[in-house]
């Protein structure tokens, strides 16, 4: 399943052929085609597009190369037709300077005015920058920290923006530009570019893919875009499809509630989104924005908690991963009769299993259940998250005697578990020494620094 976040399909080049093309692409896997206009009169093409395809959305913007004659009153045809329900976004617009089809003054006019309204509207932005990187870092970052998101459509800058565009949580997209035989450079930026991050496109008719290169480009071709990308960042085509296909959904809001995900793999791993509640709330923690990982939400309401005879049907055969692992944006214990009864389907048929906690069971289940663990739990990986009570409480935003508890419930686990694990994030002015010393030393179990994004 793909979709393809960038194609011209109203230019003239596919006129006499345009079913054909959309029935190519739904034949190559492509689940919906974005159609940003580049002016007011493409925009009118645009809504037409939309109209006649179901798997066709558009967005309404005016490209740099067309903002010679820009005024201020256009926005109001801009708000008019951005009100279509089938409109997604506002773009393509932006920065270029490699050409010289409108004047620098009034391409910034009229990319901060479109910015401004996109804010406005609530939606998204797609961004067309050439040549324009130091003007580009200078507008948008108070747009994002308004809470604009943006699509940095067909990335050719470099490695320095990419890294600052990733830094400020943006969508970075690819075309057919990264399988070109010189595009060394760029390929190396799109493996450094997280998946989580990104997203694919054609640019129609343009950017033609190899073995295509020098014919039209069009939707269809998005797949050897995804292929690429899969090659380079050493993951199945099947995961990066499904991951830029679910960013998509997420940054253009093609669905507006996506299908709630029980089960999600990471590597030979199979990980259980058991629950969302928590008694901790957690500085680094995502559980109350997005829940995603990997483009998949997360977000589960404690009415919509399943069963544990649900995830038993998602694992089927628990050998198929390396273990089974217990989590979720949320402290997983909570639905500590449910993890039992999952377990021991697991345990009895061959598999491994990790819960990821952050050690507080006993205290909200007013029991020690670390007993009940054994033969059920293979690894226990609890939070440390820090060196001292006083910055736990503050970093988990708990009591300060919970780091006490944690540290208890580690100690009790090892009895009836055969790993335990201690974790810090690593995190601006964590002691993560200290931290492992406590770990290791104090209470003899594995120390493990997980990464801060």
């Amino acid at each position: 399943m793909l979709i393809d976040t960038h194609a011209h399909i109203y230019f003239d080049n596919f006129k006499e052929d345009l079913d054909d093309v959309i029935s190519r692409a739904k034949e190559a896997g492509v689940k919906a085609i974005v159609v940003p206009s580049t002016s007011l009169q493409d925009a009118e093409k645009v809504i037409e597009l939309i109209e006649k395809y179901d798997m066709v959305y558009g967005a309404i913007g005016v490209h740099p190369h067309d903002t010679k004659d820009w005024d201020y009153s256009w926005l109001n045809k801009i708000k008019e037709l951005t009100a279509h329900k089938k409109i997604v976004a506002m773009g393509e617009i932006g920065l270029d300077y490699f050409y010289d089809f409108s004047p620098k003054a009034k391409q910034i006019e009229a990319f901060t005015a479109q910015l401004d309204l996109a804010l406005q509207l609530d939606l998204p932005v797609i961004i067309h920058n050439r040549d324009a990187d130091t003007d580009l870092m200078s507008i948008i970052p108070e747009f994002i920290t308004a809470g604009l998101q943006m699509q940095f459509h067909c990335f050719s800058g470099t490695k320095e923006l990419a890294q600052q565009l990733i830094d400020l949580k943006q969508f970075i997209s690819f075309t057919g530009n990264i399988t070109f035989k010189k595009a060394d450079e760029l390929r190396e930026i799109a493996a450094m570019v997280p998946l989580s991050q990104m997203l694919i496109e054609t640019d129609s008719p343009f950017m033609t893919p190899v073995p295509h290169r020098g014919k039209r480009n069009e939707p269809a071709y998005v797949k050897l875009v995804a292929d690429t990308i899969a090659t380079l960042h050493g993951k199945p085509e099947s995961e990066v499809e499904q991951i830029t296909t679910n960013n998509a959904y997420r940054f253009f809001g093609l669905e507006k509630t996506q299908k709630l995900v029980y089960s999600y793999k990471l590597g030979d791993a199979l990980y259980l989104n058991i629950t969302n509640r928590c008694n901790a709330d957690c500085i680094f923690c995502s559980r109350k924005e997005d829940a995603m990982i990997n483009g998949e939400s997360l977000r589960m309401k404690k009415s919509e908690e399943p069963a544990a005879s649900v995830y038993i049907g998602e694992i089927g055969d628990p050998k198929k991963y390396s273990e089974i692992v217990f989590c979720g944006y949320g402290e997983p214990t909570i639905r500590w009769d449910v993890i039992k009864e999952i377990a021991e389907y697991v345990k009895s048929n061959g598999g491994e299993t990790r819960i990821n906690t952050n050690g507080h069971a006993n205290y909200i289940h007013k029991r020690d259940i670390t007993p009940e663990m054994k033969g059920l739990i293979d690894c226990v990986s609890i939070s440390l998250n820090s060196s001292n009570s006083k910055e736990y409480a503050s970093i988990m935003r708990v009591k300060e005697f919970l780091y006490d508890e944690m540290k208890s419930f580690a100690l009790k686990a090892k009895e009836f578990v055969p790993k335990v694990v201690l974790s810090v994030v690593d995190y601006p002015g964590i002691n993560i020494e200290e931290s492992k010393r406590i770990a290791e030393k104090e209470l003899g179990v594995e120390f493990r620094l997980r990464a801060y994004f």
